[in-house]
């Protein structure tokens, strides 16, 4: 009788736990999730900043973009095409001003990273801030980041030259606190929270990589993503990786795979950019440049970035206005096509003189 009475009950409570495996959430599951990647520092972090655009092409080509949640309160910036954007890169701010205001620790909550890519004291560098203030500017930023995540993996760059026309001394104090760099950075790693450098400095040419002598041109943005790429991928790996888990009071357990597709759009205020070479000839070439608004709003103007080959300099060009600084180019808006709607496109050109064979333009498209 009593093993007759306990039939329909344990039938019961097994039908229970069949259910309760069935429904999404409820079974001891664990999902892997992206390593959140932080890029903090100033305006060559932020403004627009494209080497994190290509940084982030770079993982797409190679199959890594999801392992990647770039996180930051900043919104990405146009750069040509959608991207993972997000970061902490705020123009004209000081290293020095964020550790003495504690501006990290707000960031660094509402963001959560697992590892940051720090390029930090080019502007404490322009206001002659000493390399000794800067560093210990960065101890604070460390032990912040340890504060929210003890296991915080950080990214240094040793940060580009500068060449600037009213800083006469920043090119040796940018020498001076890259060269304390590497010894400050082996003092505070630990196995568990390791502190990388990142030379940004070595074979980046004030002169062909900016446009102003500080700033990245078109292919300073490529070196700079270059730079990060490989450290960066080592930093994923050796993070350890987020979970999501949850878990019934059974011991048994169900092994279920979801396979989704995301699509994301390109960021409202972007623009869109393809460079073409329409003809070419012994001693010159004609660009064809199509630009588009991929957005759902209108963008009041635009401006694209691309760096010339050495022996290569624009003659001529239609439907833009261009200004060149060495190798850089900027083609801008006129007044008849300044601004585009929703999916609308313009499209202007240029001649270039010089031996063009084998070149191809790699174009960055922002706002204006």
């Amino acid at each position: 009788m009593l093993r007759k009475a306990l039939l329909p009950a344990l039938t019961a409570a097994f039908a229970v736990v069949l259910a309760l495996l069935a429904l999404p959430g409820t079974a001891a599951q664990t999902a892997a999730a992206p390593v959140r990647v932080m890029a903090l520092g100033d305006s060559i972090t932020g403004s627009p900043g494209c080497w994190r655009a290509l940084l982030w092409d770079k993982l797409r080509q190679a199959g890594r973009s999801s392992d990647v949640d770039f996180v930051g309160s900043r919104s990405p910036d146009g750069c040509g095409f959608a991207f993972d954007g997000e970061h902490e890169g705020h123009g004209g701010i000081l290293a020095t001003t964020v550790a003495s205001q504690n501006l990290l620790p707000g960031w660094l909550s509402t963001s959560r990273p697992d590892v940051v890519l720090m390029h930090f004291g080019t502007n404490d560098v322009w206001s002659n801030r000493p390399t000794a203030a800067i560093l210990s500017a960065f101890d604070t930023l460390v032990a912040q980041m340890r504060a929210g995540n003890p296991s915080m993996r950080v990214l240094v760059a040793q940060i580009l030259p500068m060449n600037a026309a009213n800083c006469g001394e920043c090119a040796q104090r940018v020498v001076a606190l890259n060269a304390a760099l590497p010894a400050w950075a082996a003092g505070k790693t630990t196995s568990r929270s390791p502190v990388t450098v990142v030379d940004q400095w070595t074979g980046f040419s004030t002169a062909s990589d900016t446009y102003d002598g500080v700033h990245p041109n078109a292919s300073g943005d490529r070196k700079i993503a270059d730079r990060w790429y490989s450290p960066l991928l080592t930093a994923i790996d050796g993070a350890p990786p987020p979970v999501t888990t949850s878990t019934t009071s059974t011991t048994m357990t169900t092994t279920m795979t979801t396979t989704t597709t995301t699509t994301t759009p390109p960021p409202v205020g972007s623009c869109a950019v393809t460079v073409r070479v329409a003809n070419r000839w012994q001693g010159g070439a004609q660009l064809e440049i199509v630009v588009t608004n991929p957005t759902t709003g209108t963008i009041p103007g635009w401006a694209v970035r691309f760096a010339l080959r050495s022996g290569l300099a624009v003659s001529q060009s239609w439907n833009t206005a261009v200004t060149t600084a060495g190798l850089d180019v900027t083609a801008s808006t006129v007044a008849w096509n300044r601004s585009l709607p929703p999916g609308g496109s313009t499209t202007a050109g240029m001649i270039v003189t010089g031996d063009s064979t084998g070149w191809t333009p790699v174009p960055i498209c922002s706002l204006s």
